[in-house]
């Protein structure tokens, strides 16, 4: 059994009057979540905000109805394979809240120790009870109560194929097993299905605009907040146990962003200077651009494209809280930016491309489950798309940097490989290798990071 008593819980939830009088208890507002992130396809970190909030959930509440939310979704097969043995009609049989009530419940018996067993089943049955009716509840009980009994015998065999073995053990579909088997053997695959499993650690990014990063940390750290510098990101700050930084006023002044330590090395590797004309291909949310312009002090253009326009308009409010004057933002599908710029106008370009995002699993767990192998070579034809219009825009002796948040190898060096094969005017910048960051390495999200430079002159070639 593994009992990693995790808590993901933000805390972000307000407290409003006694529990009596809100309209649910934690683990209905999870199981609300559970039904319709299933259901509708939606996504549960933006239904769980909301439900918080619906449900007016106090901060201890708000941990744990985030807690097994998330955890749910994580061990979502490992579950159900063990639930199945249990209801003798079958899961598939089941309404699907009833089958969300067992998961939930299950996950909290078998992955959580701080909550009582019998707590977890009274809680179970009152809650069928309400939804359903006595047979629902009885079942529910049952079911629950031979769980408890057999807990301690419930194991995934040894002996069974790597595939199946690590799908169950981890909880990840087997046919992105079975690829991720393929292309990086065994141990890797395991390491990062693991690494998946565990929660993202809150990092932040310094506005240096504002503030230098050691004087952040000093700042959160006199506000008795655990916080210390990134071992990975220049400008990164780690902090612990501080619930929604996004809610802080230090937030609201813009001394910080909230951005990944991975994806922080982006900007980095782009490293524009004062003065420079860069462009953000695909810039939304908008974290990279503001680091950009940050990295600029704020001297020069750095136009942020995002194809949707309410977020080029939210690209500008990070702009605007941030106090950066140099960030243009423009509604456009990038493959058409040369009908918007001249051919060989920019500086530096970013092309932090669409990509399957099979490297931030661990921050969107129902991503795992909704992500059809299909779709990773539908999104490559995008990218391919991609490359192939925004690299007109760059002057020869210009930085191409071309990014992701996935860890497959058609998207990342695969398809970097073969653009410089169609393109041999360009070439890796400083001799520099491609950066691949997996899960499991620095507990920040994959990522993968490609520098390219436009030669100079034609001669070069």
């Amino acid at each position: 059994m593994n009992n990693s008593n995790k808590k993901r819980g933000n805390g972000t939830g307000p407290s409003n009057g006694s529990r009596a009088d809100r309209p649910g208890t934690a683990r209905e507002a999870a199981l609300d979540v559970l039904v319709r992130t299933e259901q509708d396809r939606s996504y549960s970190n933006l239904l769980l905000h909301q439900t918080i909030q619906k449900y007016r959930l106090d901060k201890s509440d708000a941990a744990l109805a985030t807690e097994i939310v998330y955890g749910t979704i994580q061990r979502l097969n490992t579950i159900d394979y063990f639930l199945e043995k249990f209801v003798a009609k079958g899961m598939a049989k089941l309404q699907p809240w009833v089958h969300s009530l067992l998961r939930l419940s299950f996950y909290q018996m078998y992955y959580l120790d701080r909550i009582p067993d019998h707590a977890i089943v009274n809680e179970a049955v009152n809650l069928a009870k309400k939804k359903g009716h006595q047979g629902i509840s009885g079942m529910v009980n049952g079911v629950l109560r031979n769980v408890i009994r057999q807990k301690d015998t419930l194991q995934i065999p040894d002996n069974l194929p790597a595939a199946e073995r690590i799908s169950l053990v981890h909880s990840h579909p087997k046919w992105l097993v079975s690829r991720w088997l393929r292309q990086l053997g065994e141990a890797m695959t395991e390491q990062i299905c693991e690494a998946n499993n565990m929660p993202p650690r809150v990092s932040i990014r310094a506005n240096t605009m504002k503030l230098g990063r050691n004087e952040l940390v000093e700042l959160l750290q006199q506000a008795d907040l655990q916080a210390e510098p990134s071992d990975l990101a220049p400008a990164g700050v780690i902090v612990k146990g501080a619930g929604n930084m996004a809610l802080t006023p230090w937030f609201a002044e813009g001394l910080f962003s909230i951005q990944d330590e991975s994806s922080m090395l982006v900007a980095e590797a782009v490293d524009p200077r004062p003065g420079e004309k860069v462009l953000d291909c695909c810039a939304a949310p908008g974290g990279k651009t503001m680091h950009m312009a940050e990295k600029m002090e704020d001297n020069g253009q750095v136009w942020a494209c995002d194809v949707h326009e309410h977020k080029a308009k939210l690209i500008q409010e990070q702009a605007n809280r941030l106090g950066l004057k140099s960030v243009k933002t423009l509604t456009a599908d990038a493959r058409t930016l040369t009908e918007r710029f001249e051919e060989e106008s920019f500086d530096r370009i970013l092309l932090d491309a669409p990509c399957s995002g099979l490297g931030v699993i661990r921050r969107k767990p129902d991503m795992k489950w909704s992500k059809l192998e299909q779709e990773l070579d539908d999104i490559c034809v995008i990218q391919r798309e991609l490359l192939n219009e925004v690299h007109k825009l760059l002057r020869p002796g210009g930085i191409l940097v071309y990014s992701t948040c996935t860890i497959e190898h058609n998207e990342n060096e695969g398809m970097v490989q073969a653009f410089l094969r169609d393109h041999p005017e360009f070439e890796w910048a400083d001799e520099q290798e491609p950066i691949q960051i997996y899960p499991y390495e620095h507990q920040s999200d994959g990522f993968f990071i490609a520098k390219l430079r436009k030669r100079a002159f034609s001669g070069e070639l």
